[in-house]
């Protein structure tokens, strides 16, 4: 046979109202229900302005029956509708919006301040922040300890691009609300949402350029793509920037790609190389081509002038020596010894003359011999400064025609 434990119930007090308790020593019995109605019906009625003598329970009355109990039930039902009614405050921050639904159907957003709607259940309020920037990783997650410390997702950040590589592509996004009723009703996960379009506009542009491209110039502006893509869902989304965080070869073939790429900045810097010398090489030498031009044409001019001149003296003479063969042959022959005997610095005297006694000015002599050398010094001089300057020349020009 189960004995069951003896319940004890202190004696205490509700709204002023004393219980009686049981199960003690002093009071074995359950206290009487009838009396702690009555107590409780009194209370409320002096607590509304009933007189006790007005109707309901007293003290040296016993009820015949409980429909003799009155509770005043319109006061309660005014204070719990006023209680609901207050419900229906509430109030929108600056930058937010509220949305209102009247048995979940959209009807209107309430501006920043305080304000008014029926209560639960007739209609319900969303307060949504529009001017709060979110953010969203793609590729990668940033570790609660710092910006630096990163976790890859290789699902999100492995991507095929036109020339069939594969790159490592990590970006970040950042966004906000543009519309709060498109994000409420038109959204089942915001970041789900924007993941799937940027994964979408991103993998698109990608897949559109090379390895090569992507590694040189940097991921293309992706910000537009994905903003269409949430507009034809009316998601109520609008993305602010797209920012590329890295983009690499994937870990497996890293060694390999760095190796291709060492030799890739090689052949460009060979080819710099070479560039520049042909850059220095070239001018000089259509310099040069220049001068030497300019040079056998000036030569050819001087020769030719040469040849047409002594042939037009060798014309004049040969008239002359038909006229006169001997004092023609005599004058040819002074003027050839005149002309030999004034580049030489000997002196010939003629011993047939009854003369002894001869004068040779000897400074005179010298100082022509060195004014002759230097005269010829000055000329050759000259002449290579003629020829320095017009190379110059030549250089300025082919540059100013490059």
């Amino acid at each position: 046979m189960i004995k069951i434990p003896q319940i004890r119930l202190p004696e205490f007090k509700f709204l002023g109202i004393k219980f009686p308790g049981f199960g003690q020593k002093n009071n074995e019995g359950p206290p009487d229900l009838d009396q702690v109605l009555r107590d409780l019906s009194q209370k409320i009625n002096n607590l509304f302005g009933k007189s006790k003598g007005s109707g309901g329970f007293n003290s040296n009355q016993q009820p015949a029956d409980n429909k003799d109990f009155n509770v005043p039930i319109a006061p309660i039902l005014a204070i719990i509708v006023v209680i609901w009614l207050a419900t229906g405050f509430y109030i929108v921050d600056q930058g937010s919006v509220g949305v209102v639904q009247r048995f979940g159907k959209y009807t209107t957003n309430t501006e920043p301040g305080p304000r008014w709607h029926w209560p639960f259940p007739i209609e319900s309020v969303t307060v949504v922040n529009m001017e709060q920037v979110r953010r969203l990783e793609v590729g990668y997650r940033s570790s609660s300890e710092g910006a630096a410390s990163k976790t890859k997702v290789p699902r999100e950040a492995l991507m095929l691009t036109e020339d069939e590589n594969i790159i490592d592509m990590q970006v970040a996004v950042q966004y906000k609300l543009k519309s709060a009723k498109d994000f409420i009703f038109n959204n089942r996960d915001t970041d789900k949402s924007v993941m799937s379009a940027a994964e979408t506009a991103i993998r698109e542009i990608v897949g559109k350029s090379k390895l090569d491209d992507l590694l040189q110039k940097g991921l293309p502006d992706t910000s537009a793509r994905m903003q269409a893509i949430l507009d034809s869902y009316n998601t109520g989304i609008l993305i602010t920037s797209v920012s590329r965080q890295k983009g690499a070869a994937p870990e497996q073939v890293k060694e390999a790609f760095d190796d291709v790429n060492r030799a890739n900045q090689d052949y460009q810097r060979q080819i710099n190389l070479g560039q520049a010398y042909a850059n220095d090489v070239i001018p000089k030498a259509r310099g040069n081509a220049s001068r030497l031009a300019a040079e056998a044409a000036g030569y050819k001019l001087k020769v030719e002038s040469e040849a047409t001149g002594n042939a037009s003296r060798f014309e004049q003479i040969l008239t002359q020596y038909n006229k006169a063969p001997e004092v023609t042959r005599q004058r040819l022959y002074l003027d050839a010894q005149e002309q030999i005997m004034s580049n030489t610095s000997k002196i010939i005297v003629d011993q047939k003359g009854g003369n002894s006694m001869l004068y040779l000015p000897l400074d005179k002599l010298m100082e022509q011999t060195r004014s002759t050398n230097i005269g010829a010094a000055s000329a050759a001089a000259a002449s290579a400064a003629r020829e320095e300057e017009a190379s110059i020349e030549d250089t300025r020009s082919l540059s100013r025609d490059r």
